[in-house]
């Protein structure tokens, strides 16, 4: 490791501390235990470098938004001996690329249509295990921001639990522009439950990122994704 890597290993070591310790305070003012809530490191624009040394510093889980750059870099993790990771796709994903993310990644996070779980579940064919998705729910009913409405949850969701290639986890969201985060949890934390339900194995929630994750926790968020506070400012937001 040169002076470099060094610095930057130190740098993502005392930011993640401080994310740590901000999940813990959060998770004490709601009643519940750290070890409740999941961190996905958002590492999408940063180096396959940064990647390893977040495995290096205990970081389990990694997400990423686009097919092209987060194959290319699971790859050159894979080839640096990082092991244990578990790759989460969280970008809009198009029906064409289902099998090339189904390769690597180990959760779908953005599912958000059937024909989107009928190529999922065809790509997964060759999986040793089933694909994990989470159905990302449109809080404020606008699906140009990408999501599905509340209708068309059910079906999307029991498309998801009847495809033997994947495993219907639970639900992914993104609190609205112009929203307060606790209204927009608190309604993904309704449907949630709702879901889990009709599948009780379907109890990940995936919501909150660096400037929310404690409204997220309050609402029983199990996975919250950062990337600015973990990382630091992105030089190119592609």
């Amino acid at each position: 490791m040169n002076q470099n890597d060094d610095g930057r290993r130190a740098e993502l070591a005392a930011n993640l501390v401080q994310v740590r310790e901000r999940i813990a305070r959060a998770c004490t003012a709601a009643g519940r235990e750290p070890g409740e809530v999941t961190l996905t490191a958002v590492t999408k624009t940063y180096p396959a470098s940064d990647v390893v040394l977040l495995a290096g510093l205990g970081v389990t889980d990694v997400g990423e938004n686009k097919d092209q750059e987060a194959g290319a870099k699971a790859d050159v993790v894979s080839a640096a001996g990082a092991t244990g990771l578990r790759w989460h796709f969280v970008g809009q994903l198009q029906r064409n690329k289902a099998r090339s993310v189904a390769r690597y990644a180990d959760v779908i996070e953005s599912v958000d249509s059937v024909r989107l779980i009928t190529a999922l579940d065809r790509a997964s064919a060759e999986r040793a295990v089933p694909l994990e998705v989470l159905i990302q729910v449109s809080i404020d009913g606008d699906p140009d921001r990408g999501g599905v409405i509340e209708n068309d949850l059910w079906g999307v969701s029991e498309a998801a639990a009847s495809s033997p290639g994947l495993r219907l986890g639970g639900l992914m969201a993104v609190a609205p522009r112009g929203w307060e985060p606790d209204r927009a949890f608190e309604k993904l934390a309704i449907l949630s439950g709702r879901l889990a339900a009709r599948y009780p194995a379907a109890t990940t929630v995936s919501a909150g990122m660096s400037g929310d994750l404690e409204a997220a926790i309050r609402h029983g968020a199990t996975h919250v994704r950062i990337g600015t506070s973990l990382l630091g400012m992105r030089n190119s937001l592609r």
